[in-house]
């Protein structure tokens, strides 16, 4: 539920089949708050809160650092965040997901906004 909205996560299997591209219209550098990544955790699909903690103490995370134009491809599924940003810098970024089915199962598709 998110602002009286009732949203569900797609199974890990589905989300397997995305990529996300990343276009950065900004820079996106140490102060601006880059996207951070625990790089590999995708393939474990879909995690526990609990699970991404622990995994926040034994895989390093890595912050992506593009420039503006820079493209970014990563998998929905690997464990990110945004950091606060510490400047005044914009950072904008258009997000755009690529997948090879719209079918997670009989009856069951993703949903697109």
């Amino acid at each position: 539920m998110k602002e009286g909205v009732v949203y569900a996560h797609a199974p890990a299997e589905a989300l397997m089949r995305v990529v996300a591209l990343r276009i950065h219209l900004d820079d996106s550098g140490a102060a601006n708050g880059p996207l951070r990544v625990l790089p590999g955790t995708h393939r474990a699909g879909v995690l526990t809160d609990e699970q991404i903690r622990a995994l926040g103490h034994e895989v390093p995370a890595v912050d992506c650092l593009i420039t503006k134009g820079g493209v970014l491809a990563m998998r929905p599924l690997v464990v990110h965040a945004s950091s606060k940003s510490q400047s005044e810098m914009a950072r904008r970024v258009l997000h755009i997901e690529y997948t090879n089915s719209m079918t997670i199962a009989e009856g069951l598709e993703l949903s697109t906004a």
